[in-house]
């Protein structure tokens, strides 16, 4: 299992759903879906163009909000990896006429939290509040995201702060076999193969003037939405909205800068090979690029990575059933085409076998799946879904669906036709998507662990060039 401090620094280069997936906790298939939310959402742009979505939901007297700006960690410039979540960071460092302990202050008083984050595709400011605290609150979301005053201690604060991080996680097995299959996977000098908050090198040079220019060209009404839940009505709320974001406009004429749609990259097979000495565990990536989300294989991928999670969940081999901590499939939804991989721990004497293992079975799986063990994919994923949102008043999963509907550009009946669709898809759907992003000639294996335990026996497998990497160059990026 990945740890917290892996995941929350590395979900750019590995999925966050693979983190919470042990084999044996699957919903069985047998029981009956669960109705799913379909939202009823009334749309409506500010004066400025702003995009503003309000769902009424009245169970419980608060109301959370969400700005969803279209810009995330894939758009750090070369050489300045790590400024969208730098930036993220130091929005509730002091806004407006406020230092950073009045705005907290400020808060408090009115048991409100606000917070602002970053993922690879965008950037999230997410306000929560007492209904009755909304007027008052609202000013300070305002400041936060157009009047920021980045102040240098705090930069200087938070800066150190990721070092550290940095450094920490190099004693992390889970991120650096992360780290070095994202490398494999992209190349050295892509975004996706850094850290989320970035690279020490670029971090250490950051300034004040690089934070600035990227809030001026991210944060803008023509690159974000605004998405409200909660106990409220349109017309109540509306004039309040206008009032403190109305008037926004985006800094300079140009466009706000988005990431690059990459090619696919199809790198050749390959085996990377971070060595620790003497760790009594192997942690294994293998795996490829999959589709984008806004690809029709995205709903197939959904159902071959359930048939990965059943087949390695029943273990049905010895080396990965007692020599392994069970196998981990999963792929990360991007806007551009995120990485569809297995990930698992292995005793270190084990390494070699459990890796051929996971070989073979996604090679098995490139050659059959059963009409019986398809219908329990779909089952699977399709109530999986609709547990999303088994708690009736949990507002906090509402806001993020409307999120999904925003950040993947889908349609606004995408939850309740997604379980339809799901039954919809056949074999000959699975097939085709398993035999495009899980190629052996493509795939991209990377193993920590300790070296001169594990590296004989995994060049006698013949499985494709090895390549040993040193754990400092996971952490150097080549951008220019």
């Amino acid at each position: 299992m990945k740890s917290t401090l892996a995941t929350a620094v590395f979900v750019s280069v590995f999925m966050a759903a693979v983190a919470g997936q042990a084999p044996g906790r699957r919903p069985s298939p047998e029981a009956a879906p669960l109705p799913v939310w379909a939202p009823v959402i009334v749309k409506h742009r500010l004066g400025n163009g702003l995009p503003v979505w309000i769902v009424e939901q009245h169970e419980l007297p608060v109301v959370q909000m969400s700005l969803v700006v279209g810009t995330g960690t894939a758009a750090d410039p070369p050489g300045r990896f790590g400024v969208a979540s730098l930036t993220a960071a130091l929005l509730t460092e002091g806004a407006g006429a406020r230092s950073a302990v009045e705005f907290a202050d400020e808060l408090d008083a009115h048991f409100a939290n606000l917070s602002a984050s970053t993922t690879v595709d965008t950037s999230l400011v997410r306000l929560y509040v007492p209904v009755t605290g909304l007027a008052p609150v609202l000013p300070l979301m305002a400041d936060m995201v157009q009047r920021p005053t980045f102040p240098a201690p705090q930069l200087e604060r938070a800066r150190r702060q990721r070092v550290a991080t940095l450094r920490g996680v190099r004693d992390d097995p889970d991120a650096l076999a992360a780290l070095a299959f994202a490398r494999g996977l992209y190349g050295a000098s892509d975004r996706n193969a850094a850290p989320l908050i970035g690279s020490a090198g670029n971090l250490e040079s950051m300034t004040v003037e690089d934070v600035v220019a990227f809030h001026k060209s991210a944060y803008r009404p023509d690159n974000s939405t605004l998405l409200v839940v909660g106990a409220v009505k349109p017309d109540d709320v509306l004039p309040l909205l206008e009032t403190h974001f109305g008037k926004w406009q985006p800094a300079g004429a140009r466009e706000a800068v988005r990431a690059p749609v990459p090619e696919v990259r199809r790198p050749a097979r390959q085996l990377l090979l971070v060595d620790v000495p003497d760790a009594p565990q192997s942690r294994i990536f293998a795996g490829g690029v999959s589709a984008t989300s806004a690809t029709a294989d995205y709903f197939p991928i959904q159902i071959l990575n359930a048939v990965l999670r059943g087949r390695f969940g029943s273990a049905r081999t010895p080396t990965l059933r007692e020599y392994t901590t069970g196998v981990r499939p999963g792929f990360d939804r991007r806007r551009s085409a995120g990485p569809l991989a297995v990930s698992t721990a292995a005793q270190g004497h084990k390494t070699a076998e459990a890796l051929a293992e996971v070989l073979g079975e996604l090679a098995e799986v490139l050659k059959t799946i059963s009409a019986d063990e398809l219908a329990r994919a779909k089952d699977t994923v399709a109530l999986e879904f609709s547990r999303t949102f088994e708690v009736t008043g949990r507002i906090s999963s509402r806001l993020q669906a409307l999120e999904t509907l925003v950040v993947f550009d889908v349609p606004d009946d995408y939850y309740s036709t997604y379980a339809r669709v799901i039954q919809a898809t056949t074999a000959d759907d699975v097939r085709r998507v398993a035999a495009r992003y899980l190629q052996p000639e493509h795939l991209v294996m990377a193993i920590v662990g300790d070296r001169k335990t594990i590296e004989p026996r995994l060049r006698s497998l013949g499985i494709g060039p090895l390549t040993t990497v040193a754990i400092d160059e996971l952490f150097e990026t080549t951008s220019r």
